[in-house]
């Protein structure tokens, strides 16, 4: 069977989540399986850059001279390297950024675009920053109200022979 064969898919957006880790590099393998087996479909990258929690912090950043122009800068060259080269021409590629509280922007964006499945590795950060920040990843699968594909980290792929 070839793609051509494939019939509709009701999944016309799949989004996306990174943090630029190893295991969203391979999460992104399957978020793009899945964009490619849907013919027509949106797929969604989204990266949400942390907001610090304090005001001192706030304060702090936002002094610095032109810091969000400099972070989206560094956020549009991490993309063009590591993502947009691997995605064929036939899928519909959308990039969004957010700031601020990372599961709030990943679930409100997967509402405000109608989101089929998000996509997005169990495991980006340390076990430090999983103490302090909780676990994006499950606050995702606990109020998502789409389908939830969830990439183990190392996930090594199998082979089939």
């Amino acid at each position: 069977m070839n793609l051509g064969d494939l019939p509709a898919s009701p999944y016309q957006r799949i989004l996306f989540c990174t943090d630029f880790s190893e295991n969203a590099r391979l999460a992104f393998d399957y978020a793009l399986d899945a964009a490619v087996r849907r013919p027509g479909c949106i797929l969604y990258l989204l990266h949400v850059i942390p907001e610090p929690e304090a005001q001192f912090w706030k304060t702090y950043i936002y002094e610095v001279d032109d810091v969000d122009n400099k972070a989206r800068q560094a956020i549009d060259e991490k993309i063009a390297a590591d993502y947009q080269p691997r995605v064929p021409e036939t899928v519909d590629l959308r990039l969004e950024m957010r700031i601020g509280k990372d599961y709030l922007h990943i679930l409100a964006f997967a509402h405000e675009i109608n989101a089929d499945l998000i996509v997005l590795g169990r495991h980006g950060h340390s076990a430090l920053d999983k103490v302090l920040f909780g676990n994006v990843t499950e606050k995702v699968v606990r109020k998502a109200e789409c389908a939830v594909l969830v990439v183990p980290a190392r996930m090594e792929a199998k082979d089939t022979n």
